[in-house]
C-alpha cells in the first residue's frame, strides 16, 4: 500500500544538525543507508540528504515475499533519483523455517555483501526510540535473559572476507513521531507493509499495548534498554576473560578448569554458548539454561550434539558419541 502527503517545506535545521550528529560520518568516509519504502527509512533517506549530502548511498532489499516488493524498491529508487542518491535493488532468496527470522538473515546478509562491494563503512538501519522500547517490552514479556534484553545495539560489528563493517542505528534517539511529521511535510510517497498492521506478530501487538498505555516513557524505556545492553557488554567483557583464562582446547572437546560452579550464573552461560559455537553446536530455546543449572546441581547433560560431563569440578565438553544399533 502506498501513500504520500502534498507540500514540502525547509526542514528543521535543528533535526537535520541531530541528524548529523547522530549520523557521526568520519571524514573521508561514505556510508550506506538501508531503505524498505517505509516510512521510517525513507525519512531517514530525506535527513541524510539534507544532513550529509553527497555521502552516502542506498540499497533496497526485494525478499520476493509478497507481490507488492518490485513495486515498493521503485519508490525507493525514485526517491533516490529525485535526489541523484546512488540506490541498487538488492534481490534475495529467504529459505524456510521462521519467515521473519529468515528474511532479516538474507537481508542482513545482501547489505554486507553489497558494503563491502561499494566500499561503504558503515551501514544505518532506521530503527528508532519507539523500536527499541518496543523490542524491550517484547523481551521482557518473553523472560528474555541480559543479552537479549539489550535490545536493539546502537553499533554492531559485521565481518564478510575479513572486512568489518559497521551495522550502526543512528536514529535511536529520534521517536516515530517526528520522522513521521517529516514525511507529512515533504510529501514524500511511501510504502506501507500490512504486516505492520497483522496482529499475529508480538511487535504489533505491544504496539498498540503501548499506545494504550498512555502514562508508559516510551523515551525511559529505551534508555533503559541503553543500561542494559552496557551490562551486557560488561558481562561479556568479563566473560571473555574467564574462558581465555579457564577454558582449555583438548583433544576430543574443550575443558571449563578452575570451579566453574563458582562464576556467576551469567559467565557461566557466556562460557558455555562460546565453547558450544566453537564445537558448531546450536541449542535451542532454553536448552543451555537447562543444562547450566543441572552442572550446578552436579548433573552433566547432552545438549546440541555435545555431551558435558563433570570430573571432580570441572565441566568437559565433547561430542556426543556415535549410537550404535544393536
Amino acid at each position: 500500500m502506498m501513500g504520500c502527503v502534498a507540500g514540502s517545506i525547509a526542514i528543521d535545521p535543528a533535526l537535520v544538525a541531530r541528524a548529523k550528529d547522530a549520523l557521526g560520518l568520519p571524514d573521508g568516509e561514505r556510508i550506506g543507508l538501508a531503505v524498505s519504502g517505509g516510512p521510517d527509512s525513507m525519512a531517514m533517506l530525506l535527513l541524510a540528504h539534507a544532513a550529509i549530502p553527497g555521502r552516502f548511498e542506498v540499497a533496497t532489499v526485494n525478499h520476493g515475499l509478497r507481490p507488492e516488493a518490485a513495486e515498493e524498491c521503485q519508490l525507493v529508487v525514485a526517491a533516490c533519483r529525485a535526489r541523484d542518491v546512488p540506490c541498487e535493488v538488492l534481490r534475495v532468496t529467504v529459505e524456510d523455517g521462521n519467515l521473519q527470522a529468515e528474511a532479516r538473515h538474507a537481508r542482513y546478509g545482501a547489505l554486507l555483501f553489497w558494503a563491502v562491494r561499494r566500499g561503504l563503512g558503515s551501514i544505518a538501519t532506521a530503527h528508532h526510540m519507539d523500536d527499541q522500547a518496543e523490542t524491550l517490552l517484547m523481551r521482557l514479556n518473553r523472560g528474555s535473559g541480559l543479552m537479549g534484553l539489550s535490545s536493539i545495539r546502537q553499533l554492531r560489528l559485521l565481518d564478510y572476507a575479513n572486512k568489518k563493517v559497521r551495522l550502526i542505528r543512528p536514529f535511536l534517539a529520534f521517536r516515530r513521531s517526528e520522522l513521521a511529521g517529516l514525511l507529512e511535510q515533504e510529501g514524500v510517497a511511501v510504502a506501507y507493509d500490512p504486516s505492520n498492521r497483522d496482529e499475529r506478530f508480538d511487535r504489533v501487538r505491544m504496539r498498540k499495548a503501548i499506545a494504550a498505555a498512555d502514562w508508559l516513557d516510551v523515551a525511559a524505556i529505551a534508555n533503559s534498554a541503553g543500561h542494559l545492553g552496557d551490562a551486557a557488554d560488561a558481562v561479556a567483557w568479563a566473560a571473555m576473560r574467564e574462558f581465555k583464562e579457564n577454558v582449555r582446547e583438548e583433544k576430543n572437546g574443550f575443558r571449563y578448569t578452575g570451579s566453574p560452579r563458582s562464576a556467576p550464573r551469567q559467565i557461566q552461560l557466556f562460557v558455555a554458548a562460546r565453547i558450544f559455537g566453537q564445537m558448531n553446536a546450536h541449542p535451542r530455546g532454553g536448552q543451555l539454561d537447562q543444562l547450566i543449572a543441572g552442572l550446578a546441581r552436579g548433573k552433566g547433560g547432552n545438549v546440541g550434539g555435545v555431551l558435558v560431563t563433570l570430573d571432580g569440578e570441572e565441566w568437559v565438553f565433547q561430542p556426543e558419541p556415535a549410537r550404535t544399533s544393536t
